[in-house]
């Protein structure tokens, strides 16, 4: 289990077509709702892949809203949950976030990823709400300051 910050556009059409299958395909999320303007490789946003047995399966990407990561896009390839690389993914975000000294990040999640994400430590931070047809919560992480001495 590893993971690559994607800096290629080969890699990039990767994490999208990973996108396409999970949340299109298996979700139903039309296709013109899953990809946006921070669908780039430059900096409103940077995005990862995650690999089991050297093959691409995951993917996530961050944002930088209001002084936090926002945490979006993540997704694993159905023949490849349960083997721990949703933490990865999430481990891999909240460093880069780090990286970037923020203090802390945000994330809409499912609802069926609640506990996951609680795991992980997150708190919920609203109600249920819907976001292309599926219900969501907002969900919030502060994250540890780095001091430089």
């Amino acid at each position: 289990m590893d993971y690559t910050k994607i800096t290629q556009q080969e890699d990039f059409k990767t994490a999208c077509n990973i996108r396409k299958k999970v949340f299109v395909e298996e979700q139903g999320i039309p296709l013109e709702d899953e990809f946006d303007e921070f669908d780039t490789l430059n900096a409103l946003s940077e995005h990862i892949l995650v690999y089991y047995k050297e093959q691409p399966v995951g993917t996530g990407r961050i944002r930088y809203v209001d002084g936090l990561g926002k945490l979006e896009r993540i997704c694993i390839l159905k023949a490849y949950r349960k083997f721990g690389l949703g933490k990865v993914i999430i481990k891999a975000l909240e460093g880069i976030a780090e990286d970037k000294g923020l203090s802390g990040v945000t994330l809409h999640g499912q609802t069926q990823a609640e506990g996951f994400y609680k795991k992980l430590g997150y708190q919920t931070s609203s109600d249920v709400f819907m976001e292309d047809g599926i219900p969501h919560i907002l969900m919030t992480k502060e994250l540890p300051n780095k001091k430089e001495f």
